[in-house]
């Protein structure tokens, strides 16, 4: 290999990863326009088109795919020689890219950026937010946080959130002029804000279990579909109809008496929030700084919640 092709192998991923030479161009550095001759010249090297570039977006050919497939493992190999060095010097420092659901921005990480950006200052986050369940490997990405149930089996996950709860909710005011439904079957007369998922364009099936056992989704109805929590609990809020939304989320609300919940005894816990990363014999010291980080916010969390109990 010509050492002197490594900026551009460098630039290809990056332009892959983000599908864009604009946002590649920004995390590098760089211009767009001296990023895409950059590519250029690679593909004129190499006698292949490794990219199919439109105005709005920017894809992987099927040539583009495969030599991506190859050239990430030893760009992560690079990766992991710098990230020991900073071991060596004990520096936390790069850029650590994950890869994340906007629920978990919001319960896990957004009240937690202050103080993770202050113990290592020196430590770019870069994080994509994305419902879908995201190949790391292939998006470039050095962890993952999801739920528990949606991770793949060939990944390490460590906890990093309390079990969780679905809560069916709304407000006094709409229990007051309609009665409470008794079993998830009854929500087909009521008004329920539904969700739809950025990703995949489908609408949430609220899920539930029987309290003898056995799991059942039910396609509900309503005059709200949203992509928005905060619209989702405004419309439970107001007494427009029920929303189903993390126990966390309602947790103030319940408390005040703002919200009632119903269907309790058929929102079992579930696990919660793990990161995963892929198989490594070395763990990085930024995402080991990550993953400790996380987990510590956890413990107290988990006992005070125990105490409470």
């Amino acid at each position: 290999m010509d050492p002197t092709q490594l900026p551009a192998l460098v630039a290809f991923a990056r332009v892959a990863h983000h599908g864009s030479f604009t946002r590649a161009a920004a995390e590098l550095g760089v211009s767009p326009s001296a990023l895409s001759q950059n590519l250029r010249t690679l593909e004129a090297r190499m006698g292949v088109r490794l990219l199919n570039r439109t105005t709005r977006r920017v894809a992987l050919t099927e040539h583009g795919a495969r030599f991506l497939q190859r050239v990430l493992p030893g760009l992560e190999l690079i990766g992991a020689a710098f990230d020991d060095m900073d071991e060596a010097r004990e520096q936390v420092s790069g850029t650590l890219r994950v890869t994340l659901p906007r629920i978990a921005v919001a319960m896990l990480l957004a009240p937690a950026l202050g103080e993770f950006a202050r113990a290592y200052p020196q430590l770019t986050l870069d994080l994509s937010v994305d419902d879908a369940l995201t190949d790391l490997v292939a998006g470039g990405f050095d962890c993952g946080i999801r739920l528990g149930e949606r991770l793949a089996r060939d990944v390490i996950a460590v906890r990093i959130s309390e079990e969780q709860r679905l809560a069916v909710v709304s407000s006094p005011d709409y229990f007051r002029r309609y009665p409470p439904p008794r079993t998830p079957q009854d929500l087909q007369v009521h008004n329920c804000a539904r969700m739809r998922f950025v990703s995949s364009g489908t609408i949430y099936r609220w899920e539930f279990t029987a309290p003898q056992g056995g799991e059942l989704e039910i396609d509900v109805n309503g005059g709200l579909i949203s992509n928005d929590v905060d619209l989702i609990l405004a419309w439970a809020r107001q007494g427009l109809g029920l929303a189903c939304l993390f126990e966390q989320q309602v947790r103030d609300d319940l408390k005040s008496g703002g919200l009632v919940r119903v269907l309790e005894d058929w929102c079992p816990p579930f696990p919660g929030f793990y990161l995963y990363y892929p198989s490594r014999a070395h763990l990085p010291l930024k995402l080991r700084v990550f993953i400790d980080f996380l987990q510590a916010r956890l413990q107290p969390t988990t006992l005070r919640r125990k105490r409470e109990g």
